[in-house]
Parts: C-alpha cells; sequence; structure tokens
C-alpha cells in the first residue's frame, strides 16, 4: 500500500501531465508536396523535411500547422485532414501530422529557420542528393505512393467549433 501512495503523490503533484505537441504538414501541390530545408543553427540543420513546429500556448493543432507552414515556407495551406500522429524519438515529444494543400503563395525561406523551399515529385525525392530528416522522406515517400489514409474533418460534434478528425 505504501508503494501506492508514494505512486498516487507523484502522480498528482506532476498534474497536468506535460508533453510537448508538435505540429507537420504534409503540403500537396499538383502531385509533389512542399519540403523545407532547416537552416544551419536549427534542430535539423541542413536536413530537407515537412514544415513543423511546436503548438504555441492558446492554438489547436490545426491553427498551428497553418501558421508553421506560412512561416517556414511562404505558402498558405488549408488542412484537409488527419494523416496520423508519431511519438517522436525525445520522450514525451508527440507530432500531429495534417494532410494539406496550397492555397496561395510561392515557396520562400524565411531566412531564419529555412534556408531554402521547393515541392518535390515522387521522383525527384528518390534521386536528391541532399540529406533528408528520415521520417519526413519515408512520410513524403508514403504520401506521394498514394499509401496514406487521410481522416477528415469531422463537422458537427457536440464541441463544434473545436475541430475532431473521426
Amino acid at each position: 500500500m505504501e508503494a501506492m501512495t508514494e505512486f498516487t503523490e507523484k502522480e498528482t503533484s506532476s498534474w497536468p501531465p506535460k508533453m510537448a505537441v508538435c505540429v507537420g504538414a504534409v503540403v500537396l501541390h499538383e502531385q509533389r508536396i512542399l519540403l523545407i530545408r532547416q537552416a544551419i543553427g536549427h534542430s535539423l540543420g541542413g536536413q530537407w523535411s515537412i514544415p513543423w513546429g511546436v503548438v504555441e500556448e492558446g492554438e489547436t493543432p490545426e491553427i498551428a500547422v497553418l501558421r508553421e507552414t506560412v512561416e517556414e515556407s511562404g505558402i498558405t495551406a488549408a488542412v484537409d485532414g488527419l494523416l496520423g500522429i508519431q511519438n517522436l524519438p525525445s520522450l514525451g515529444w508527440l507530432g500531429i501530422i495534417f494532410a494539406c494543400h496550397t492555397i496561395a503563395g510561392e515557396p520562400t525561406s524565411d531566412g531564419v529557420e529555412t534556408d531554402q523551399v521547393a515541392y518535390f515529385s515522387l521522383e525527384e525525392i528518390l534521386s536528391f542528393a541532399e540529406p533528408f530528416e528520415p521520417w519526413c522522406k519515408w512520410l513524403a515517400l508514403r504520401v506521394l505512393s498514394g499509401k496514406c489514409n487521410v481522416i477528415p474533418q469531422e463537422p458537427g460534434t457536440p464541441y463544434t467549433p473545436r475541430q475532431a478528425f473521426l
């Protein structure tokens, strides 16, 4: 019984639980996927990846993914649905990945977090010599090969206008 009391006290002292939530955007435009190259000095410096970042206080994941996309790439996008979630390599970090499409803008790096931005086809990714973040490359290849399912937004839930993907 003593062990249970210690466990309960430890659990309640850290309530609510803490987890860093990241969002990533798989933005498609004419059968090509938007990729950004992280600038040197950032967590993925020199690697190509999908646009992504941390959900900020007061944001929903679907708003955060659109903000990160425009900040890192200059592209205004719209969310089509949820691709999935991924427990990230660092304990306590979770990635939520959204399927999106381009609304407006031209690929433009922000010059701070990113130093290059471009759309890539499946063939271009397969033959590209520069380094990719491995999970992002794997995901891009799956999406462009039609091996992913999109979970669409479910309108009219009891929590509307909060978005649900079911």
